[in-house]
């Protein structure tokens, strides 16, 4: 699949009939339209998600937990290539938290392996392991939780105290409670949840199998509810749409940040070099499941669709238009050749990248202190996501847009700071 992927890309380098300036309004268009049809597929998957945790629930097995397993990574494709449209978007930032934020202290909701330790002064309920206990003291007032249920969750336990690692909705919890911790370190494998913690009875392993099965149902309830609003607001008539299609000048603003920032200080940055610097498995943005390689794949791909004007949807379909790409092009070509050769680039760095951890390398190993090829194959990503920044810069000069900023990293921009 990733050679097949790898080749159609390099297939699509060359330039379509320049789209004329004042075409910008049709850009915005495809923009919103591929942001409609990717919400979309992120909530179709999250609902087929949805289906195969309630036949785990049914019916707890290995083979209802390793589909339920590759419902989510499945899930993952489609919503990694929407995160191109944060940043510039401030609809699509103040809700994002609420599915897919990380790192997470997974001790809040379940129960963890003994190295993990309990609450620090940072966060005092890092240890707290909800599914095990019905009632608490938070903030200084009583919690009845006995029945978990999608408003606790997202209500009360969602960055409770208002720490940010008290991660207790959206794709990652869903990812702890299917997989485990994985205490693999920067050796390969991921989780290993046995199924025997959805058991009910005898066989339950783990405790509170009901408490966790219904924490599960929950969380991948509210995870359908919020992609669904998600989805909404960028329909014709939606907030999303109108707020990028009502203003060229704030939709291409919010177009060309999303690129920036997740490429340079999120992706590049937080997400990959980060990592590499402190040789830290727990800096994996899909940590439990060893998908990681998959995720930045995918943020690469999104992108790229919106650069270039198009998507392809999970069963094929595709969504397309007058792009930026095009746009700029009008514009300077010689930016536009430059930003299209670079992004492809970078999708050839990220595709070795997955095709390595495919083959059984894993991104833990590749973190390994002292792995100079692992450190090779994710710096050569960074750098490319770096050197492709640099093009939406000159991209943003010649657009003319003078309002964004990029959002940076330490990792990047002061390194030393990484360690103070």
């Amino acid at each position: 699949m990733t050679r097949k992927l790898l080749a159609s890309l390099a297939m699509t380098t060359a330039l379509t009939v320049p789209a004329l300036a004042q075409d910008r309004a049709a850009v915005l268009d495809t923009y919103a339209d591929i942001a409609e049809a990717a919400y979309g597929d992120s909530l179709a998957t999250a609902k087929a998600l949805q289906e195969a945790v309630a036949a785990l629930v049914a019916d707890p097995s290995d083979a209802t937990l390793a589909a339920a397993r590759t419902a989510w990574i499945k899930a993952r494709v489609p919503y990694q290539q929407t995160e191109v449209y944060r940043f510039g978007n401030a609809i699509v930032d103040d809700w994002e938290g609420k599915v897919n934020a990380w790192p997470l202290d997974e001790g809040l909701i379940d129960y963890v392996d003994a190295t993990y330790g309990g609450a620090t002064d940072e966060n005092e309920y890092a240890a707290l392991n909800v599914i095990a206990t019905p009632a608490f003291t938070l903030s200084g007032e009583e919690i009845d939780a006995a029945e978990i249920t999608p408003e606790l969750i997202a209500e009360t336990l969602h960055e409770a105290d208002e720490v940010e690692a008290n991660v207790a909705s959206g794709y990652h919890a869903i990812e702890f409670l299917l997989w485990g911790q994985d205490l693999n370190g920067t050796e390969h494998g991921a989780g290993d949840r046995p199924w025997t913690d959805y058991a009910q009875g005898a066989d339950c392993t783990g405790g509170n199998c009901d408490r966790r099965a219904a924490y599960l149902t929950a969380a991948t309830e509210l995870l359908v509810s919020d992609l669904e609003w998600m989805a909404g607001q960028w329909a014709e008539g939606g907030d999303a749409r109108a707020a990028v299609t009502g203003d060229e000048v704030a939709g291409l603003t919010a177009m060309l940040t999303g690129m920036g920032s997740l490429s340079y200080g999120e992706q590049a940055g937080e997400r990959m070099k980060l990592g590499v610097m402190l040789n830290d498995p727990e800096e994996e943005h899909d940590c439990f499941s060893d998908n990681t390689h998959n995720s930045h794949y995918y943020d690469g791909l999104g992108i790229r669709n919106v650069y270039f004007g198009e998507y392809v949807g999970a069963d094929g379909t595709v969504t397309s238009g007058p792009s930026l790409s095009e746009l700029v092009a009008s514009i300077d070509p010689e930016v536009d050749a430059a930003l299209r050769a670079d992004i492809n680039a970078t999708m050839g760095e990220l595709g070795q990248l997955k095709a390595a951890a495919e083959a059984g390398y894993s991104y833990d190993q590749m973190l390994a202190r002292g792995n100079a090829g692992g450190e090779a194959l994710i710096m050569a990503a960074v750098e490319a996501l770096v050197n492709q920044t640099r093009s939406i810069e000159r991209a943003v000069t010649a657009l003319e847009l003078d309002q964004i900023a990029v959002e940076g990293s330490d990792s990047l921009d002061n390194p030393d700071a990484v360690f103070q």
